[in-house]
C-alpha cells in the first residue's frame, strides 16, 4: 500500500539524523579550538594507491579496522557494509547480494559493474566482466581493513568504480607472529571453521588463511557450503621488496528466490520456498582464482616506483530461476594484467603520480534451456524456446594512463588535481547462429524469440575522467575539503552482445557519473566524525526500454548528506553513529521494459532516503559487549512510486570474552527482536506482483577460539 508523501514530510529519525548532521557544523569547531590530544594517525591506501594519513585525504573515505572486522565476524558482506554510510548491501539468497552506494540497489542492465571490487588493490573482475554478486569471492573474513569510496573515485581508478569502491586489505606478512583457530556453530545448521597463521617479521615473512563454512538456510530447501583462502609473502631482496599474493574462493549453493503476494515476507510464507514447491531448484556454483606479484624497488633519487602483475579465473554457473524458462547460465573469464605507479616529489611539498594500467582477458557466456515452457501465457509460451539461447565469447584489451598532482597553496590549503584516459576494445564471436530463432533456425511465433544473438562485431570505448579538489587544514584536528570528480562506467559485455527481440546491435555508451562533495573531517583523542555534503548527476544509464532494447539515455540525480562519527565516552564506553540521508531521482521520463513507466521527478525504486546504525559499546578487562541497531528507510518497490516497503529497524547483540590470552569466547545474536521484515521488495510491473527476499529470523552465533603467543 503506498502511504508515502514525500514533499517535506520527514520521519522523527530523519529530523533527529539531520539536526545532528547540521550541528557538527557548529560543534567541530568548538573542538577545534579547545585543548585536545591529537588523534592516533589512522593510514589509507585505496584514496592514493599507497599510505596516506586518512585526516589528508581529500574527498571522503570510509575504513573498517581489523577490531572491527573481528567483532563483526560477518557471515554475509551485509553485515559490514551498514557500517559504513551511504552503502547497503543487500542480502539475497545465501551469499548473493546486490549493492547500492550513494544509490539505489540496482538491479537489470545498467547495474552491473557500477561498483569498484579491490583485493589489495587489484580488481578483482576484468573490466567489462561483472557479477553484481561478486563480493563473495573476495576473502573478508581475513581482512586487516576495509576501505569504501562512495561516488567516483579518482583519476588512479578506471571504469567500474562510478557509484562506489571496496578494498578489501588483505594482512601484511610478518604484522602478528602466531597461528589463529576458530570454530563457530549457529542457528539453521550453521557452522564455520577458520584458520590463519603468521611467520612473523623477517626478510622472507608469510600469512595465510583458509576458511570454510556451511549454512543449512534458514528456507526450505536452501542453503550453501562455501570456502575461501589466502596466501602472502613477502621477500626482502637486493634492490627492493617482492611480495606475491594467492586467492580464492568455492560457493556451492541452494537458492531460494523472491516470494509473491502483499506482505509475504510476514508469517510463516517467508520459510518458503516457492521455486521448489513448483519443481524448480535453483543453484549457484562458483569458483574464483587469483594470483598477484609485486616488486617494489629501493626509493631512487627522484622516482619511488610499484610493479604489479597479476592473474584471474573465475567461472559460475546457475539456474536463472527469475525468468521463465528458468535456462542455465555458464560464464566465465580469465585475465590478466599489469599496473605500474610511481610517485616524485615536484617542489617544496608538491608531489606528482602517474601510472599506467592494462589488462587483456577472455570470456564466455552460455545459456540454455533444458524444457519447453509450457505455461499460461501463449506468447512466452512462444518466444522463450527450449535449447541453446546464447554461446558467445568476448575477448578484450584495456590500456589507461592517468597522472594526479598534489600542489600547495598556503600553509594551510593545497589543491589535488588528476586525469585518467582509457580505452577498451571488445572482439566478440558469436558461436551460434545469427539472429532471433532457435537454436535449429526455426522461427519462434509472435515476431520472433526473445532471445537475440548479434553477429561478430568488434566494439572500442575511449574515457577521460578528471578529478579536482581542495584540502583545507583548519587546525590540527579539523580539515575540510571540497571535490570534483567525473567517473564513468564501460558498457559491460552482457549488454552489448546479450540482446533480446529485434536488437542487433546495441548502440550504447559509457555511462558517465559526474559528482561535487563538501565535507569536513575532525579526529582527536577520545573522538572522530567525518560529515559530507554531496551532489550526483548521472547520464547515459543504461536500461532496458519498452520494446526490450538496450539503450544508454538514462539520467538521474542524487544528492544527500553522509556522517560517519566514532566517540569514546570514557575508558570503557563507546559509541559509534554511521548514517546518510539521501534523494535518489530519475531525471528523465520514458516507458521502460516490463511495464515499466519512469517519470521526471520520480523517485528511484529500492532507493531508501535514510540508512544509519548506531552502535554502543563496553569495553571490560577480557572483552566487549555491544549493542547495534540498524535502521533502513520506506522505500517505492517499482519506478512508478505506486506501492512502497515501510522499512525496518533491527538489533544486534555481539558479546565477547577471553578466560586466558590464548581462548576467546563470542556469542552474536542477530535480529535480537526476531522482527519480520524484508531484505530487499519490488513490484514486477508486468503482473503487480509483490516480490520480497524475506530477511533472517533470530539467530544465534557461538564462537570458540584459540590462538599462540
Amino acid at each position: 500500500m503506498n502511504n508515502r508523501n514525500r514533499g517535506l514530510r520527514r520521519t522523527p529519525l530523519q529530523v533527529a539524523y539531520l539536526l545532528t548532521a547540521l550541528a557538527t557544523g557548529f560543534l567541530v569547531p568548538l573542538f577545534a579550538a579547545a585543548e585536545t590530544k591529537p588523534a592516533t594517525e589512522i593510514m589509507v591506501v585505496t584514496a592514493n594507491r599507497g599510505e596516506s594519513p586518512e585526516f589528508e585525504t581529500v574527498g571522503n573515505i570510509a575504513r573498517l579496522g581489523d577490531e572491527e572486522i573481528r567483532s563483526v565476524n560477518a557471515v554475509h558482506p551485509h553485515e559490514l557494509g551498514i557500517r559504513v554510510p551511504g552503502v547497503w548491501i543487500g542480502r539475497n539468497s545465501g551469499q548473493e547480494h546486490l549493492t547500492a552506494i550513494r544509490s539505489p540497489v540496482l538491479t537489470g542492465p545498467g547495474s552491473c559493474g557500477a561498483f569498484l571490487i579491490l583485493e589489495d588493490g587489484v580488481p578483482t573482475r576484468p573490466t567489462g566482466y561483472c557479477n553484481v554478486n561478486q563480493l563473495f569471492e573476495v576473502p573478508t573474513e581475513f581482512a586487516s581493513s576495509v576501505e569504501v569510496i562512495r561516488g567516483p573515485a579518482n583519476a588512479l581508478y578506471g571504469s567500474n568504480g562510478l557509484h562506489g569502491t571496496i578494498n578489501t586489505l588483505l594482512p601484511v606478512p610478518g604484522s602478528g607472529a602466531g597461528t589463529e583457530v576458530r570454530l563457530e556453530a549457529g542457528s539453521n545448521d550453521y557452522w564455520r571453521s577458520r584458520v590463519q597463521f603468521d611467520s612473523g617479521e623477517s626478510d622472507n615473512a608469510y600469512t595465510g588463511g583458509i576458511v570454510y563454512d556451511r549454512d543449512g538456510g534458514f528456507r526450505d530447501d536452501a542453503g550453501y557450503n562455501q570456502a575461501k583462502f589466502f596466501g602472502k609473502n613477502r621477500r626482502r631482496r637486493e634492490g627492493g621488496e617482492l611480495e606475491w599474493l594467492v586467492s580464492g574462493s568455492w560457493l556451492n549453493q541452494d537458492s531460494a528466490g523472491f516470494i509473491t503476494g502483499e506482505n509475504a515476507y510476514k508469517g510463516t510464507d517467508r520459510f518458503r520456498n516457492e521455486n521448489v514447491e513448483e519443481g524448480v531448484y535453483p543453484f549457484r556454483d562458483a569458483y574464483s582464482l587469483r594470483f598477484a606479484t609485486t616488486w617494489t624497488p629501493d626509493a631512487g633519487p627522484v622516482w619511488v616506483p610499484e610493479y604489479r602483475f597479476y592473474l584471474h579465473n573465475s567461472q559460475m554457473k546457475f539456474l536463472q530461476f527469475f525468468l521463465p524458462g528458468i535456462p542455465r547460465e555458464k560464464n566465465g573469464q580469465t585475465s590478466g594484467g599489469f599496473m605500474f605507479i610511481a610517485k616524485r616529489d615536484v617542489g617544496e611539498n608538491s608531489s606528482l603520480t602517474i601510472g599506467i594500467d592494462t589488462e587483456i582477458s577472455e570470456g564466455y557466456l552460455d545459456e540454455f534451456q533444458k524444457d519447453v515452457l509450457d505455461g499460461p501465457s501463449p506468447f512466452l509460451n512462444a518466444t522463450r524456446p527450449q535449447g541453446q539461447h546464447y554461446d558467445y565469447d568476448v575477448n578484450s584489451y584495456m590500456t589507461a594512463g592517468y597522472a594526479s598532482l598534489t600542489v600547495p597553496v598556503s600553509s594551510r590549503v593545497e589543491v589535488r588535481a588528476g586525469l585518467r584516459a582509457e580505452f577498451i576494445r571488445y572482439a566478440y564471436d558469436n558461436k551460434m547462429l545469427d539472429g532471433n530463432t532457435r537454436d535449429d533456425d526455426t522461427v519462434c511465433g509472435f515476431g520472433g524469440c526473445i532471445y537475440n544473438r548479434p553477429a561478430d562485431r568488434d566494439d572500442n570505448f575511449f574515457n577521460i575522467s578528471p578529478n579536482i579538489g581542495v584540502l583545507y587544514q583548519i587546525s590540527d584536528q579539523t580539515t575540510g575539503f571540497a571535490n570534483f570528480q567525473s567517473g564513468f562506467r564501460v558498457p559491460q559485455a552482457t549488454e552489448l552482445y546479450r540482446l533480446q527481440r529485434g536488437q542487433n546491435v546495441a548502440d550504447i555508451d559509457s555511462e558517465r557519473l559526474n559528482s561535487l562533495e563538501l565535507g569536513m573531517r575532525h579526529a582527536r583523542e577520545a573522538f572522530s566524525i567525518e560529515t559530507v555534503v554531496f551532489y550526483m548527476r548521472k547520464s547515459d544509464f543504461i536500461f532496458r526500454d519498452s520494446e526490450g532494447f538496450n539503450v544508454s539515455n538514462g539520467r538521474t540525480k542524487h544528492y544527500g548528506i553522509e556522517t560517519n562519527l566514532n566517540w569514546q565516552l570514557s575508558d570503557q564506553v563507546y559509541l559509534g553513529f554511521t548514517g546518510s540521508l539521501a534523494e535518489h531521482k530519475y531525471d528523465f521520463s520514458r516507458d521502460a521494459g516490463l511495464g515499466e513507466v519512469i517519470t521526471k521527478g520520480n523517485e528511484v525504486d529500492t532507493a531508501p532516503d535514510t540508512l544509519a546504525s548506531v552502535r554502543l559499546g563496553y569495553d571490560y578487562d577480557r572483552g566487549t559487549a555491544e549493542i547495534e541497531l540498524v535502521h533502513n528507510d520506506d522505500y517505492y518497490m517499482d519506478a512508478a512510486n505506486t506501492e512502497d516497503y515501510n522499512g525496518h529497524n533491527l538489533l544486534n547483540l555481539r558479546i565477547s570474552y577471553e578466560p586466558t590470552d590464548n581462548w576467546l569466547l563470542a556469542l552474536r545474536v542477530n535480529n535480537l527482536t526476531d522482527k519480520e521484515y524484508a531484505d530487499r521488495a519490488d513490484l514486477f510491473s508486468t503482473t503487480d506482483e509483490f516480490r520480497y527476499w524475506p530477511g533472517r529470523e533470530r539467530e544465534y552465533y557461538l564462537e570458540l577460539g584459540w590462538r599462540t603467543e
